[in-house]
């Protein structure tokens, strides 16, 4: 029998069962306990507000009940059965039950405020359990019915992200955020920007100038850095791996204080390869040096040292070549669940695959899709993306090398998605490639500069950084003006 004709005979899943077994997993006295508790002590709401959503009541009459008090109580007003009796007179479900005396009866009821959260954990708990199977009931649902040619990484991906949704928020869905909940948020982020060292809000590159343009690297932000061939883009987003994992995380709940954990993708070199760079880097000995066993035996024991060092270090390397976007995403959702994840960094985006569809359709609408999808994932997982990207030969014909946003219009939507645009540019590279002057090659030897331009959030410029090329390793450039800065 062919593989249609079997789907064509399958039977779709009984929903009614499912809906069922859904709707009994509920405890109506629980969410009364809870409610009556509120009403009868606002002191008890804010004992379980951040255990609980006001979806996760299975009774739409007690969510819209949960709700109204949230407001009065967020305004500073009183919210009790007689306060609350004029918001639900007309509603028909209170009608049901008897009319708004029902708020004076599960007031009555109460359970202590100080046992209100044991109820409430019960109510997100079961709250949960409904959202497993209505993931479940979808993707089954979606399974049988998809077509036989249809790519499953596709059902998998959106099933991973609907419970990794589920597991971090307690919601399959998202929805509005009060203006009120904006602005507490924007609040936070300046309130931890004044108080961290050098006032950034994000997350440093410590690479000094760079984050004094930058702010930090801000959550939920795509950052392209791109470039040609040859202007050490690799290079610059594994020193800035190494100097972001090796960065503890003062606002880390934990005991023991934790390094910033960092995912490095690199769909081009092997994790082998990638290690063996940043090894070189940190250990300031040539990685071809290392490849071919020309070192001293005091070289190798400052590698084997740096290498223990390293070992430390929350870095994950994932080399799986040809990954789709959507598998990158679902690998990505499972490590910020299993240990936690603050930055990505992708190289580069040209190697990453579209759906099947999208290949179809062409292969800067597959770029499209793949920015979107990034964009999308660094405010899923809220944390800040590097996508590396290379650019167009347009800018080998131009007499000034120097990149331009126009450089990547021919890839998709690069531009257009990233918050963030940022371009290595090397000028030596290019006067040795001319053969100039040997006092131009000098003037331009070990540096490097980085043009930022394009930020959503601040303004544009470029920053100048030193470059060792022997062990392709960026850093901040001492001038007078640094040692006028940080006098010694």
């Amino acid at each position: 029998m062919e593989a249609e004709d079997i789907l064509a005979e399958m039977d779709a899943p009984d929903a009614e069962t499912l809906e069922a077994v859904r709707d009994g997993l509920a405890n109506i006295e629980a969410e009364q306990m809870v409610l009556g508790a509120i009403l009868l002590n606002n002191e008890a709401f804010y004992r379980v507000e951040s255990l609980l959503r006001a979806g996760d009541f299975s009774e739409g009459l007690h969510e819209r009940i949960y709700r109204t008090a949230a407001k009065l109580i967020d305004k500073g007003h009183i919210a009790s059965p007689i306060s609350m009796a004029a918001y639900f007179e007309r509603d028909p479900a209170m009608a049901d039950v008897g009319g708004t005396d029902y708020l004076a009866r599960i007031a009555a009821w109460a359970t202590p405020a100080s046992i209100v959260t044991d109820y409430a954990r019960l109510v997100h708990t079961l709250a949960q359990r409904r959202g497993l199977i209505e993931i479940g009931q979808r993707l089954v649902e979606s399974s049988v019915h998809a077509q036989v040619d249809e790519d499953p990484e596709s059902l998998i991906s959106d099933a991973e992200q609907d419970l990794y949704t589920l597991a971090e928020t307690g919601r399959t869905s998202g929805g509005f955020l009060d203006f009120r909940d904006a602005l507490e948020q924007a609040r936070v982020m300046a309130e931890s920007a004044f108080s961290r060292d050098g006032h950034l809000s994000g997350l440093a590159t410590r690479l000094t100038r760079l984050d004094a343009l930058l702010g930090g690297m801000q959550k939920s932000d795509l950052i392209v850095l791109a470039g040609r061939p040859g202007m050490g883009k690799t290079s610059l987003a594994t020193n800035i791996a190494f100097n972001v994992a090796r960065t503890f995380n003062k606002e880390s709940e934990t005991e023991e204080p934790e390094h910033y954990k960092v995912a490095f993708y690199s769909l081009e070199m092997s994790a082998e390869q990638l290690a063996t760079r940043i090894i070189s880097e940190q250990a300031m000995i040539p990685s071809s040096d290392i490849r071919r066993g020309k070192i001293t035996e005091n070289q190798y024991r400052h590698l084997v040292r740096t290498i223990d060092e390293l070992q430390e270090l929350p870095l994950y390397i994932d080399d799986t070549g040809g990954l789709t976007v959507a598998a990158l995403a679902a690998r990505a959702r499972r490590q910020a669940r299993k240990s936690g994840l603050d930055l990505i960094i992708v190289d580069y985006i040209q190697l990453l695959a579209g759906s099947d569809k999208r290949r179809n359709d062409g292969r800067v609408q597959e770029m499209t899709e793949i920015t979107t999808n990034l964009k999308a994932l660094a405010k899923e997982l809220n944390i800040p993306i590097i996508a590396i990207s290379q650019l167009s030969r347009a800018v080998e014909s131009r007499p000034d090398k120097r990149p331009l946003l126009s450089d990547l219009r021919e890839s998709g939507s690069i531009e257009q998605d990233a918050d963030v645009v940022m371009f290595v540019y090397r000028e030596e590279y290019y006067k040795r490639l001319e053969a100039a002057l040997p006092e131009e090659i000098e003037a331009a030897a070990g540096k490097a500069d980085v043009i930022v331009a394009k930020q959503r959030h601040g303004p544009t410029g470029d920053v100048e950084l030193s470059y060792t090329a022997e062990y392709t390793r960026f850093g901040n450039l001492e001038t007078r003006e640094d040692l006028d800065e940080h006098p010694l």
